[in-house]
């Protein structure tokens, strides 16, 4: 019995791993790495992209060595891509460029990886609601860029160089914008040192980029709020002489006390920015002195209390 009892249970696993290698074969017969090539290509060119994807595995898996197996990793990444499959997309474009560095299409796979990034955060939300992408992650932006760059500056006569540059533009200005939009919370949460090397950061990387009036505004608030005159200064008349119709609000609003941030400034004495002459300030007029019941109603009845007050006049 010592001895019948594990003979059964390797007899039993012997079965087992049998029936899966049958299911395997039955699943998928033995096919001429050509014809399961075209057959990828035809499921590709139809719209049958999972079908396509599972294909180009499969000959890729079979046919390691084969005549199509580098285009079949190339035609992979692209099925991935087309399939909404970002992540895939760029470890199949990274195993490519690893495992040929010098093929004759390696460009292609560099775009790929850059078009995928490119358009890995765009979903139906930023497409249909007005969402400010420079306040969103720019991780995938800068993965792009980086692909990108790599293509224009090993390939500068690629097909794909043209298009690459287009989009290096486009993502080089959101990048700047981001870096801005993190320089002006900075600001607000009373990180000065921070938000005037952000501003630094874009005047010295990103100088061909709409934000740079507004990364030496930034920079100007910074070093006014930490006594910095002369940095200040210096940084004001770099703005006035390239960009004199430059208007610019400052950010920062003084602080707050509890009591203001737990009713939303309501009771509070509406608070005035620092005294910033950075540029020609934008031309609003001063709020007029509101009063508690005012506050308290959020203005619904503004009209009548100035009425009244013309009245009494």
């Amino acid at each position: 019995m010592r001895i019948t009892k594990p003979l059964i249970i390797a007899l039993f696993c012997l079965m087992t791993t049998a029936c899966s290698w049958f299911e395997d074969i039955q699943e998928y017969p033995d096919v001429p790495e050509q014809q399961l090539y075209q057959e990828a290509m035809t499921a590709m060119e139809e719209g049958a992209l999972e079908v396509a994807i599972e294909k180009l595995q499969l000959l890729e898996a079979r046919y390691p060595f084969g005549r199509y197996s580098e285009q079949a990793q190339l035609e992979l990444i692209y099925a991935y891509f087309k399939n909404y499959e970002p992540e895939a997309a760029r470890a199949a474009a990274d195993r490519f460029i690893r495992l040929h560095p010098n093929h004759e299409n390696i460009d292609y796979a560099y775009y790929l990886k850059g078009l995928t990034a490119f358009e890995q955060d765009i979903s139906w939300i930023t497409q249909y609601l007005p969402v400010d992408e420079t306040q969103r992650d720019p991780g995938a932006a800068l993965d792009s860029f980086d692909s990108f760059a790599t293509l224009v500056e090993r390939y500068p006569e690629s097909q794909y160089a043209p298009d690459s540059q287009q989009r290096m533009v486009y993502l080089k200005n959101r990048l700047a914008a981001y870096e801005v939009h993190v320089a002006r919370y900075y600001i607000k949460r009373e990180a000065f040192v921070a938000a005037a090397n952000r501003g630094r950061y874009v005047i010295e990387n990103m100088q061909e980029t709409p934000a740079v009036p507004d990364a030496l505004a930034v920079m100007i608030e910074a070093y006014t709020l930490l006594g910095m005159q002369d940095l200040a200064a210096d940084t004001r008349s770099v703005l006035q002489q390239n960009y004199p119709d430059y208007v610019y609000t400052p950010v920062y609003r003084g602080e707050k006390t509890l009591f203001d941030a737990a009713t939303f400034d309501m009771f509070s004495d509406n608070k005035e920015p620092p005294v910033l002459t950075p540029v020609r300030m934008s031309q609003h007029e001063p709020e007029p002195e509101r009063s508690v019941f005012s506050k308290v109603t959020f203005g619904v009845f503004d009209d009548d209390e100035d009425a009244e007050a013309t009245t009494q006049e």
